[in-house]
């Protein structure tokens, strides 16, 4: 019997952030809950201060980031460790400035800052500091990090620790862990029960972050893809 389609809810959502952080408050929500506050005729308010937001250039968002991250606020210091290893919204591109930002972010427990310095590290051809970060990463909670780290233990040989880190990230919803787990397991190297079991956790996640809001969300950005969206 063939495996059947895993992807019955999460496809989209492996491409999408959902997640929106507001600067002047310093707080993040779901998008899907931020798409349906602007829909009820709130579109230019916060939702936690409901302070207004908009005349805000990307410049003034800065501004009040760099407030924040004085504070030692993590999401608003990650958030310019990326503007800076980019060079976005005003601000001249720094890789040193940004991984300066990077590791204060990870120090206060970012994940996603432990990732990223993971991938950067990667590129840089540091395997020990790659995986470092990256396991920092997965410890924290972040599952993409977890999949670089399957594919690291991959890439050495080691498909049983490979097949570990991408079943417990395909358990918590992730589309690319659960796609990995079907090239392994076409190729011999997981159990059917284990890639039915797996399958299973898999698209109870999948369900499970899915809401009639997020849904409404995801189906707005993909019209509105074309649009410049800073956060």
């Amino acid at each position: 019997m063939p495996i059947y389609d895993f992807a019955i809810a999460n496809e989209e959502l492996a491409d999408q952030a959902m997640e929106l952080y507001y600067s002047c408050c310093g707080k993040s929500v779901c998008k899907g809950c931020a798409h349906s506050f602007a829909q009820s005729g709130n579109d230019d308010k916060c939702p936690f201060c409901n302070s207004d937001r908009a005349d805000k250039t990307a410049e003034e968002e800065v501004a009040d980031m760099m407030k924040r991250a004085e504070a030692n606020d993590a999401a608003s210091i990650f958030l310019l460790a990326n503007s800076y290893h980019n060079g976005i919204v005003g601000l001249q591109q720094d890789h040193v400035k940004a991984m300066e930002l990077y590791i204060r972010a990870a120090e206060l427990g970012c994940s996603k800052a432990y990732s990223h310095l993971g991938t950067i590290y990667d590129e840089g051809g540091c395997l020990k500091k790659d995986k470092f970060h990256f396991e920092a990463a997965a410890m924290a909670g972040d599952e993409g990090a977890r999949i670089n780290l399957g594919t690291m233990e991959a890439q050495s040989g080691n498909m049983e620790r490979a097949v570990k880190h991408w079943m417990i990230s395909a358990s918590a919803g992730q589309c690319g862990a659960m796609n990995n787990l079907l090239i392994a397991f076409n190729i011999g190297h997981v159990s059917r029960d284990a890639i039915d079991s797996t399958l299973t956790a898999y698209n109870n996640s999948c369900v499970e972050m899915r809401s009639e809001s997020r849904d409404a969300c995801i189906r707005w950005n993909i019209d509105h893809a074309d649009e410049s969206h800073w956060f």
